[in-house]
């Protein structure tokens, strides 16, 4: 004998297909109004650090920071509600994201100058990666990220090795430059060492010394290989792991909510708990 469902029972259902599907009209629509109001956000953040802007502007600005919070509040609430296990979306890195959303505005009752924090709302953002959950950019993300575990361990070997350069050669243009081109201690010509190495330059210090400039001519050269070990690294591991892996990934979607991208023998979607 089936249980007939309770209108509490309804209202959860439609919106747990509304706000975790992805692939449903409603769905879709829900997630870009989401990223709007996100970006929204976050640009009202940005606007209220402009003096100008915020003088003219500032009660105006005030009073949408709380419509979107109240907005927010509205949808955690929901996110909550509509799934059948709620402690397990809490406990999730996007349900502790949504939480630290909806606190700056609240807090800033209590504590001066909080509100500026609901710019991390930014990463909300990271949504727009479960918006696109089609089987190819799960294909390609799954190897991105397999492509950079296995190549922790170099890129480790190498800032190690980077690092003790930059403590080497920073000492070296301390003794060789001296205080009088700005290499006032060990600590600052590191710090000039860096920022040589990464190809930044700000030029606030830089040597006079002939032997000096050669010695930051031959950093600056090692700066190019800062930026194309490490990217070849992890490039050789990705195309590792695409022969590895050419067969294609079989999705498993859930029957509630129509969200798609599970692996293939999942029991329970990862979005609203359902037994698939």
């Amino acid at each position: 004998m089936h249980r007939i469902k309770s209108k509490f029972d309804t209202f959860r259902q439609k919106t747990n297909v509304i706000i975790y599907g992805t692939n449903t009209a409603s769905g879709r629509l829900f997630d870009l109004v989401l990223l709007g109001v996100i970006l929204l956000s976050v640009v009202i953040v940005m606007l209220e650090t402009v003096k100008g802007f915020d003088t003219k502007y500032h009660q105006e600005l005030i009073i949408l920071e709380w419509v979107i919070t109240i907005f927010f509040t509205l949808e955690y609430i929901l996110r909550i509600i509509s799934i059948k296990k709620p402690v397990k979306y809490v406990l999730s890195f996007y349900g502790i994201i949504d939480l630290i959303a909806t606190l700056p505005m609240y807090l800033s009752l209590f504590y001066f100058g909080t509100s500026v924090l609901t710019v991390v709302r930014a990463l909300r953002l990271l949504r727009l990666f479960k918006i696109l959950k089609h089987p190819k950019f799960s294909s390609q993300s799954t190897h991105l990220k397999e492509a950079l575990i296995a190549s922790r361990g170099k890129i480790l070997i190498f800032i190690y090795f980077m690092l003790i350069s930059s403590i080497l050669i920073g000492s070296v243009m301390y003794v060789v430059e001296g205080k009088e081109s700005g290499f006032t201690s060990i600590p600052t010509s590191i710090y000039w060492t860096i920022v040589t190495l990464t190809t930044v330059g700000y030029g606030d210090i830089s040597p006079i010394t002939p032997l000096g400039q050669a010695i930051a001519s031959v950093v600056m050269i090692m700066g190019y290989g800062i930026i194309a070990v490490p990217t070849g690294i992890v490039s050789a591991e990705f195309a590792n792991s695409n022969r590895k892996k050419p067969r294609a990934e079989r999705i498993n979607p859930c029957t509630v909510c129509g969200t798609d991208g599970h692996e293939y023998n999942a029991k329970y979607c990862y979005h609203c708990g359902t037994e698939l």
